[in-house]
């Protein structure tokens, strides 16, 4: 939502019951602009998550997959196939999916010689096929943490690149983010202040817009600075899909 919100096309592969659930959040991704052929209706329900937020905006989730479950790399591989990607598009991966359905998403994107992001949430190892194709990663601290051993954020980033070859974008909140490029100095992205009140959302937002500004033809750095920008906005007010520009 937040890659169609920052005004690119955008299509979705995934999953959702024949259920309200599933119904409301197709109708939900219709109204957003988003491109739902690659939605697979399936026999089982809809996947939601259970949230809670204490007062300072920091969150909890715990996570049913359900659909996206059924989502394996032979439906992928179906649906993604209807999808005519341009020539400077950018495949978003997350964690939501299992991983032999994300290496298949990860071949097709490298047949395309398009770009290739990977969100590492819900936090699990990267799979080495997926490493290999060189994506960005982009974890958020614990995640970063889990994926490498290393505490230090800019030591868990050097670790990702070494495994990839490419950049990492590690988001650290309200501090902003670090950007981790070979052979070039760490650059720290600061976050603009702000009074958060949910951060549902605060890792999905910036990968979103990150592939989004990449999509649109933007350098690593700059597509960062952005995305920090989008997801301080984001956190301002309730809910994961809630405010996704600026203010």
């Amino acid at each position: 939502m937040a890659a169609a919100r920052a005004g690119v096309p955008t299509a979705l592969v995934g999953a959702v019951g024949a259920d309200e659930l599933g119904r409301s959040a197709l109708e939900e991704l219709r109204g957003e602009g988003i491109d739902v052929a690659g939605v697979a209706t399936v026999d089982a329900p809809s996947g939601v998550a259970g949230i809670t937020v204490d007062a300072r905006g920091a969150n909890r989730i715990a996570v049913a997959s359900g659909a996206n479950a059924l989502v394996d790399a032979a439906l992928v591989r179906d649906r993604l196939s209807a999808i005519q990607a341009a020539s400077s598009g950018v495949l978003l991966v997350n964690h939501e999916l299992d991983d032999a359905a994300n290496a298949a998403a990860v071949a097709w994107a490298r047949e395309r010689s398009l770009a290739i992001v990977v969100n590492p949430a819900p936090a699990r190892p990267v799979p080495a096929p997926v490493l290999a194709a060189g994506p960005i990663v982009t974890p958020n601290r614990d995640e970063a943490v889990m994926l490498t051993g290393e505490p230090d954020p800019a030591a868990a980033a050097a670790a990702l690149a070494a495994r990839s070859g490419a950049s990492v974008v590690v988001t650290l909140g309200a501090e902003g983010a670090l950007l981790h490029r070979s052979g070039e100095a760490d650059a720290h992205v600061a976050a603009p202040p702000v009074a958060a009140v949910d951060t549902t959302g605060a890792g999905d937002v910036p990968s979103g817009t990150l592939a989004a500004e990449m999509a649109r033809g933007a350098g690593i750095a700059e597509a960062v600075v952005t995305a920090v920008t989008v997801a301080a906005a984001a956190v301002t007010v309730t809910g994961a899909r809630g405010r996704t520009q600026p203010p």
